[in-house]
């Protein structure tokens, strides 16, 4: 026998871990009686420790019980991938993670370690369901590292009432290694596949179109959860289904008798027809022969059975349609009862009782009730035959009995109304599942109308058994008129009725869950999660009848990945993947052939999807309007859209100015893509119209209005002008080519030296040396050296004797004169530049394999290792790179190539090389 603070001698130290501060202090009480109970604080103020004498299977111990709050650890990535623009999304599905004790956990884990290293045994009271198995994997390896000759063991228990807890302690078993890897690998596949499409998504669509979310924050983040996302399928599905339905007008024959008894309502057998013309002929058939036969009178017993045992799926869903309760508040209130005492643990989904349970004792617990307890009374009766051992609903978890109740309450003081609602539940839950079906008459009547057959039923309930304490439910039936075979009567109506098809409602949450369930997304402790968020992410709203809506960004989502032909949104992947998790919980199934099989598949999806990325593109385009709100960040004034960036294709090009007032279009994906189109120096205003260019693609490409500086253009061009930074602007071209752009340097210079009260002012700003010449009195977008027309720059390069020096582009086979360099790192040096709009070839002379001077180099005589990237317009160089060095992600895992020409660091262009200037 064993007992509580009376065990004699100290014995051996045993530590008792539970997952939550409040079971602890329950198990702590319930196993030392209350009695010699001690509490000292831990190293966290949270989670308390106790101490008490006890005996196991008559062992003297000295029992240590502390807790945890939830997982000790976390999942993630390690920090060089946590950055998201720090490699490609795809690439998530291999980078290498690591499960560490964050910091507000640290205090629980000094703890653990500190009692573990006094401790022999280590017991485990962690909740028995596979996320409770899971920690209790955790604290065994923290209390295992500092202390690796514990004995391990684990307490097994459904409710927190004393006869199950001394149970538990007495029949100790081992920590169930499966359940652990099950989450081991649910947690894997979750942080991979959810970090890459919530990067994939977020990265490709927040900055591109503007969002109206539920809030306004500016890191909106689009995530992806693979059972998040077939639950939002579940909703977008039910919407369309309403939003394509057509309705269509029927009609039906519809019959009545009225006598003394009653009446009698009758259905056309046929339901009803779509064709106006044939139901009206029937009709006509029926009125000119309406003398209606009896053809047949049946009479038989009906029953309605009780419902299975309660497990968390249907506690949830009965709850949200009895009470309209959510089901995260459901689980709440739930859980809150558990750790009270009064019911039993929430988490399940058994639903048959095994043998061993004591229904009777249960029972006997409600007797005294105001309300319920008449009727528990009645089920002890053996004289009633109101008892009936429960149905076997076919699921059982291994780990845990249905929701039943664990303690009586007539209602605490401290309940809320939900509590008294779902305590209530599951009592009469429990009482009526173990109660006898209800039993009616009911009676059928057929009837013959000139060859149309028509019927009506009618019921009396005979005994009401299990409807006597389940209110929640009621067996509606009527009493009509007596019939006999061969009667013929004269219909007391008969009417030809119009109506129209309706669709089916939104989707209630017990709808939902019951779909997610039949699917098999998610499980029972975790659907209500997956619901709150879909309403937190703002992917859909609930309504005040709890039934589901799409927002327009959840459509768009669901339309994008729809139009993608790759069923993302479908059940099918995710239900696969939770078949394969049970499969790892019951030993059917290693966890590494499950990581591999699922993200294996996932990451084709990711790819897949990223290749027809231009889908979710026009989904979204149909809901939201592309991105035009101006920002400013620490660089630059943001202006305004202008297109989608043609070279990474996943950000938005942005007219920005910088510092020194110059403009240009950029990449908002910077620096992952550097694409940029720099404008004339002479641009003194510039503001992007709603007019959109008719010939540059991939389209729109939205006109900027600019107005130039009348003393620094030729005075053929006009002020303003209307343009495009597409390719198609000639007018623009010709002003960049004959003014230069804008530098590009001007947070980076020199500090700036005095000037002279003459020396004219722009913009309130210190005028700062050149940072080509080192000069002042000019800017750097109008340096002398820098500003040479195409005519004269042809006159100026270098040549031999037999006329201008040239190679072949390799890129697009044009003619690439040698031309002389200017800037202050490579004054005299030469290289060849293609001319052709669009095309970036460049290449220093000295760096080509021949050395080419003085005559033509044919395309053979350029290193073909060398690849070019962007050069920005104008005439100044943005860089080369080699394709096996300098590669930069975009944010949908599209690389970018570059290579600084000046000191030849791939992890940066020319434009910012810090010795630029030395």
């Amino acid at each position: 026998m064993s007992g509580g603070g009376g065990a004699a001698g100290r014995g051996i130290n045993v530590l008792n871990v539970a997952e939550k501060p409040s079971v602890a202090k329950s198990v702590a009480t319930l196993l030392s009686r209350n009695q010699g109970l001690r509490v000292r604080d831990g190293r966290s103020r949270y989670n308390k420790v106790f101490e008490f004498g006890y005996s196991i299977r008559g062992q003297p111990c000295h029992m240590i019980m502390t807790s945890v709050t939830g997982h000790v650890t976390e999942l993630d990535f390690d920090d060089r991938f946590r950055k998201w623009n720090s490699c490609d999304p795809a690439d998530l599905f291999h980078a290498p993670i690591r499960k560490a004790v964050p910091q507000d956990k640290m205090d629980i884990k000094r703890t653990l370690e500190e009692e573990a290293k006094r401790s022999q045994w280590l017991v485990l009271w962690l909740d028995c369901d596979r996320e409770g198995e899971n920690i209790a994997f955790e604290v065994i390896e923290i209390c295992t590292a500092a202390n690796r000759h514990l004995t391990i063991k684990r307490a097994r228990f459904s409710a927190l009432i004393e006869r199950e807890i001394h149970d538990a302690v007495q029949n100790l078993v081992q920590p169930n290694k499966w359940f652990s890897d099950a989450v081991d690998a649910r947690q894997e596949i979750d942080l991979r596949i959810g970090a890459s499409f919530t990067r994939f998504q977020t990265m490709l669509l927040t900055n591109a179109f503007a969002i109206d979310s539920a809030t306004s924050d500016r890191s909106l983040v689009l995530s992806y959860g693979p059972c998040q996302f077939p639950t939002l399928g579940f909703i977008v599905e039910r919407y369309w289904e309403i939003q394509s339905h057509e309705p269509e007008e029927f009609w039906t024959i519809n019959c009545s008798y009225r006598c003394d008894e009653g009446v009698a309502n009758f259905n056309w057998t046929r339901g009803h027809l779509f064709d106006y013309t044939c139901a009206v002929i029937l009709y006509e058939m029926c009125v000119e022969e309406s003398s209606a036969t009896v053809t047949g009178v049946r009479q038989q017993e009906k029953h309605k059975y009780p419902p299975h045992p309660l497990n968390t799926i249907e506690l949830e869903k009965r709850a949200s349609k009895y009470f309209r309760m959510s089901s995260e508040q459901t689980m709440k209130v739930a859980e809150e009862l558990y750790q009270a005492g009064f019911i039993s643990y929430p988490r399940t989904e058994t639903d048959n009782f095994s043998a061993r349970t004591n229904l009777l004792a249960i029972v006997q617990e409600q007797q005294s009730h105001p309300t319920w307890g008449p009727y528990a009374q009645r089920l002890l009766d053996p004289n009633s035959g109101l008892w009936r051992n429960p149905s076997n609903g076919g699921r059982d978890d291994k780990a845990h009995p249905p929701i039943h109740p664990t303690k009586y309450s007539a209602g605490e003081n401290s309940w809320s109304q939900d509590h008294h609602r779902l305590y209530e539940l599951v009592v009469r839950h429990f009482l009526a599942c173990v109660s006898q079906p209800a039993v009616g008459a009911e009676t059928t009547v057929e009837i013959d109308i000139a060859g149309e057959q028509f019927n009506a039923s009618g019921r009396v309930i005979i005994a009401k058994n299990y409807l006597d304490v389940y209110r929640f439910e009621s067996w509606g039936g009527s009493v009509i008129p007596t019939f006999t075979s061969g009667q013929q009567f004269i219909p007391t109506t008969l009417t030809l009725d119009s109506g129209v098809t309706r669709p089916p409602p939104l989707l209630s949450e017990a709808d939902l869950l019951n779909c997610m369930d039949k699917a098999g997304i998610g499980t029972d402790a975790t659907m209500h999660d997956h619901i709150k968020k879909l309403l937190d992410r703002y992917y859909a709203t609930k309504d005040q009848n709890t039934r589901f809506s799409p927002t327009s960004l959840g459509e768009a989502l669901v339309m994008g990945y729809d139009d993608m032909g790759y069923k993302l949104w479908k059940p099918n992947l995710r239900a696969m993947m939770e078949m394969d998790m049970r499969a790892v919980s019951e030993g059917a199934k290693t966890k590494d052939e499950v990581l591999e099989t699922c993200l294996q598949q996932m990451k084709a999806c990711l790819l897949d999807a990223r290749l027809n990325k231009q889908k979710l593109m026009e989904a979204m385009a149909l809901f939201f309007e592309r991105s035009t709100q101006l920002e400013r960040d620490d660089q630059h004034v943001i202006r305004g859209y202008v297109r989608v960036c043609s070279l990474c294709r996943d950000s938005n090009m942005l007219l920005k100015q910088n510092r020194d007032g110059n403009y240009f279009v950029g990449c908002q994906g910077y620096p992952q893509c550097r694409n940029v189109v720099w404008l004339p120096g002479s641009v003194s205003e510039a503001v992007v119209t709603t007019g959109i260019c008719g010939s540059c693609t991939p389209g729109p490409v939205y006109k900027i209005q600019f107005k130039f500086r009348r003393l620094e253009i030729p005075p053929n061009y006009d002020v303003a002008h209307l343009g495009c930074i597409g390719g198609c602007d000639d007018i623009l071209r010709q002003l960049t080519e004959i003014c230069g752009t804008g530098s590009r340097m001007a947070a980076r210079v020199q500090p700036p030296t005095p000037h002279s009260s003459s020396v004219p002012r722009r913009n309130n700003a210190q005028v700062a040396p050149c940072i080509y010449c080192r000069q002042t009195g000019h800017s750097s977008s109008n340096c002398p050296s820098q500003i040479v027309s195409p005519k004269k720059s042809r006159s100026r390069q270098g040549s031999t004797g037999n006329g201008e020096s040239s190679i072949s582009c390799t890129t697009c086979g044009a003619s690439c004169i040698l031309r002389t360099a200017n800037t202050a790192n490579n004054k005299g040096r030469k290289f060849y530049s293609c001319q052709t709009q669009g095309c970036n070839f460049f290449a220093w002379e000295d760096s080509l394999g021949t050395g080419a001077r003085g005559g033509r180099a044919t395309p053979s005589s350029v290193n073909p290792s060398i690849s070019f990237s962007g050069r920005a317009s104008g005439n100044s160089v943005w860089g080369r790179g080699r394709g096996s060095q300098g590669v930069f992600v975009s944010a949908t895992g599209d690389p970018v190539t570059g290579r600084c020409f000046i000191c030849g660091d791939p992890s940066h262009f020319a434009n910012v090389c810090p010795n630029r200037n030395t």
